[in-house]
This record gives structure tokens, C-alpha cells and sequence, in this order.
């Protein structure tokens, strides 16, 4: 069995403090030093280690899409707003 500890990783572009399997105890942070101080108070509130696992930042927060999926959100239609002469259809000021 491994260890309880609380680990800040680089995950999908943001900086993540969690313990490993305890949602409850997981914060998202835009940047390092954030989630790295977030842990270490984390880990001491909780009387457990910190481990900080280092990997470069894209500074990109990512979403968990398929390709696929980007493809067909991307080619729906959406209705027109606008006539031939790009007036709305719906004004509501009139």
C-alpha cells in the first residue's frame, strides 16, 4: 500500500494539489507557486508528506475532447442571425 501524501502535479495545463484518491482534497491553481504552497498546507493540516512533481507549464488549460468530437461541434450549424443585408432577424429594440 502506498503512502497518504498530498502530490502537486501539472495536469491539462493547470497546477493540481491533491491526495491521491480523495477528491475532496483537490484544488486546480493557475500557477505553480499557487498549488506548491496549497500543498504544503494541505500536507501539514493533514500531518502527511508533500511531493512535488516538476514538469513545464503550457499555461493552457486543456479540456478532455476527441478529436472527433471537436470536428463535429465545429460543423454544426448554427441558424441565421441576419438577413442578405446582415440586419437581425430579431431585433428586440426594434
Amino acid at each position: 500500500m502506498t503512502e497518504r501524501h498530498v502530490e502537486t502535479i501539472s495536469k491539462r495545463g493547470q497546477w493540481v494539489s491533491r491526495v491521491p484518491g480523495e477528491s475532496e482534497n483537490s484544488q486546480s491553481f493557475a500557477s505553480r507557486d499557487e498549488a506548491v504552497a496549497a500543498g504544503r498546507a494541505l500536507a501539514e493540516e493533514l500531518g502527511i508528506p508533500h511531493r512535488v512533481h516538476d514538469s513545464e507549464a503550457t499555461g493552457v488549460a486543456t479540456d478532455e475532447q476527441s478529436d472527433a468530437d471537436a470536428d463535429a461541434a465545429r460543423d454544426e450549424l448554427l441558424p441565421d442571425t441576419t438577413d442578405e443585408h446582415d440586419r437581425p432577424l430579431d431585433n428586440p429594440s426594434g
